[in-house]
């Protein structure tokens, strides 16, 4: 796309030349307004043409840059976290899709025509280990 667009641009710029190359016949000894309507819309046409040819070097830039970063790494999955993103501690248990939700999820899954909600009884790892530990 990177040649298509030099092109583009050449072309327009060509255009647009070419359109104020009509000026000196509209404005001559035998002025003809229809010379310069018609020089007016080749120089305006090679704008256009080169307005394109900018954007697809913009588009192509756009898009080389975006493939060669590397994905972002997932949150690490946290034990008894959130059955969908992994990353934070749930605090809605869904009934009928037997799903523990994290408050961020809870507005991508809710759905008030079937889920049945209630609070979630998972903890983290972490507090389990608390639960456990020796009281002194």
């Amino acid at each position: 796309m990177g040649k298509v667009s030099g092109l583009a641009i050449v072309c327009g710029c060509f255009l647009m030349v070419l359109g104020l190359a009509f000026l000196p016949a509209a404005f001559g000894t035998h002025p003809d307004e229809s010379i310069l309507g018609l020089g007016i819309c080749v120089f305006s046409l090679g704008a256009l043409t080169v307005a394109g040819g900018l954007y697809m070097k913009a588009h192509a830039l756009k898009s080389g840059t975006t493939s060669a970063n590397a994905p972002k790494a997932q949150p690490k999955r946290v034990r008894g976290g959130c059955d969908l993103c992994g990353s934070e501690t749930p605090v809605i248990h869904c009934r009928v899709h037997d799903i523990h939700v994290c408050g961020n999820c809870l507005g991508n899954h809710y759905d008030f025509r079937s889920c049945a909600y209630v609070p979630s009884t998972r903890r983290t790892a972490g507090s389990k280990a608390a639960r456990f530990a020796a009281k002194a």
